[in-house]
């Protein structure tokens, strides 16, 4: 009997079939076919259709899984514990990670070399950065229908803890509205379920369309920048995420990487953390999370956790210093370090923000911002990475304070690697 492919296999050999059906486009003549046809229409509907759909779900998810988890956990004092450990993991990761960056940028010096002239200038929007006071602020929503109705992550998180803490205070007399969230909640994972069938088709979409428009002309001057960025990350998952992962659960990796990689396909092709939002909850949910754990981290990390942006704009910020001829001092690297930490805050899960948080980098330590420009040409394709890195540190803080709160089934997850060896 012939063995079907599994989602995960169809939507890997989708991004695989992507990429080369992306580079073939690259090389069509510029008219109809390439430009109407395929890519402002195919390619276009299938992969903007498939993120709006993804996107679509990630709103009310967060919304009502939050308020499952928070009113489910009935001590007030374990959301305390979980949230504590939680921002410690997100915030201590982000700056080892700034730190990483910055000793590989130092030892490999990715702009040396370069010629202003080899690099080819792109346009970008500077983001205005806030202060920390406005980012404490901006948490809370004066109108809370206006930010779940524009995606404000942090205001609809805050929103949704207040309501799930109260719906525990209250109690039984609060047990029919809390049977109305865990019902809406499953119908909204059997949504994405339905979504995730298309997924194969959105991924080859969103990957021909990127490779077909950047191609691989881009990467050409900027080839040490890009190789010394995902040393960077390779680095960070392997030993910082890895590291921690071993330490403080216990348990075999493989299980949690081969889950991960519905993961990684959904934020390869989207460059955006908050489209995983929905895949990283059920995949956490397969290995034996908790609700009140993986409805808490998983959205906190896709608003908060920026790991692999953080190592991008560490080695960005020293890339451009070099290629400006400008030297940094040991104070300018950790003016680095604490930016880049509390810009991760009050940035969103989605593409393109990490070029207003490098933005923020470059102005703490009065580095040219038109230094951004030289880098956009493969922005695009470093955002797939680190997204993905992002990500799977959100997923990795989930396991890891699931274990030190004791609600992980850790016969469910070892079920997993049983299936490895099977």
């Amino acid at each position: 009997m012939k063995k079907k492919l599994t989602l995960t296999s169809k939507i890997l050999l989708g991004l695989l079939l992507g990429f080369i059906f992306g580079l073939i486009v690259k090389q069509l003549p510029a008219g109809f076919i390439k430009d109407t046809l395929l890519l402002n229409g195919i390619l276009k509907v299938f992969g903007n259709g498939f993120t709006s759909a993804i996107k679509m779900m990630v709103v009310p998810l967060v919304f009502v899984s939050l308020i499952c988890g928070i009113a489910s956990m009935g001590d007030i004092k374990k959301l305390g514990r979980i949230g504590g450990k939680t921002m410690l993991f997100y915030l201590g990761t982000t700056a080892i990670a700034i730190i990483v960056s910055l000793i590989l940028g130092n030892i490999l010096k990715p702009g040396s070399g370069i010629s202003m002239g080899t690099v080819e200038m792109g346009s970008v929007a500077i983001g205005e950065s806030k202060s920390i006071t406005d980012i404490i602020l901006n948490i809370i929503p004066s109108n809370p229908i206006q930010a779940l109705a524009s995606g404000e992550m942090l205001q609809v998180i805050f929103f949704a803890v207040l309501i799930g803490i109260a719906i525990s205070v209250v109690g039984k007399k609060a047990e029919p509205i809390k049977v109305l969230f865990e019902s809406a909640n499953e119908v909204c994972m059997k949504m994405v379920n339905i979504i995730m069938l298309f997924a194969p088709y959105g991924v080859f979409a969103l990957v021909a369309n990127t490779f077909a428009t950047v191609g691989t002309d881009a990467m050409i001057g900027l080839m040490k920048y890009v190789l010394v960025v995902l040393l960077g990350l390779l680095v960070h998952v392997v030993v910082v995420y890895g590291g921690l992962f071993k330490l403080f659960t216990r348990q075999k990796i493989k299980p949690f990487l081969k889950k991960f990689t519905q993961v990684a396909v959904v934020t390869f092709s989207t460059a955006s953390s908050n489209a995983s939002v929905p895949v990283s909850l059920e995949i956490m949910e397969e290995l034996g999370v908790g609700k009140s754990t993986r409805s808490f981290t998983i959205p906190m990390g896709a608003t908060i956790n920026m790991d692999g942006t953080a190592i991008m704009q560490g080695i960005a910020a020293l890339f451009i210093a070099q290629i400006y001829g400008i030297d940094l001092s040991m104070n300018d690297m950790i003016t680095i370090v604490l930016t880049a930490t509390l810009a991760s805050i009050g940035t969103a899960g989605v593409p393109g923000v990490g070029m207003i948080m490098l933005s923020m980098v470059l102005q703490s330590v009065g580095l040219p911002l038109e230094g951004i420009g030289l880098i956009m040409g493969v922005e695009r394709i470093i955002d797939m990475f680190r997204t993905t890195v992002n990500v799977m540190g959100d997923n990795v803080c989930t396991l890891v304070v699931a274990n030190s709160e004791k609600d992980i089934d850790l016969e469910k997850y070892n079920k997993e690697a049983e299936k490895l060896v099977d």
